[in-house]
């Protein structure tokens, strides 16, 4: 169940993240504010939970990974941002990163 609340928890900071991006326009400004605190806050009680049976440093790595690599692929199709080889190969690092975590837990 741990690795589970993490998940959701990695989801839960895309979720902040992008309540961040909306309210800088003015029309969305409260509810990206309000998103962004409500995200903000399952997603730390989330991996509060998952840390109960996952080590710190290995939840923390996950968490800021899956909301790293989830921002990314929410900027790239619904913000018009930048996808160059690079960047996908960083994401793509990064999401292997996750799943050798994962595998040698």
């Amino acid at each position: 169940m741990a690795w589970f609340y993490l998940l959701l928890a990695g989801l839960c900071e895309i979720g902040w993240v992008v309540g961040l991006k909306i309210s800088q326009v003015s029309t969305t400004r409260l509810l990206g504010i309000f998103m962004a605190i409500l995200f903000i806050g399952v997603s730390g009680f989330l991996l509060w939970l998952a840390q109960r049976e996952i080590p710190i440093g290995i939840s923390y790595a996950v968490w800021t990974s899956i909301g790293a690599a989830g921002a990314f692929i929410v900027g790239v199709i619904f913000f018009d941002d930048s996808a160059s080889i690079g960047h996908c190969l960083g994401i793509i690092l990064i999401i292997i990163g996750v799943v050798t975590l994962k595998l040698s837990s």
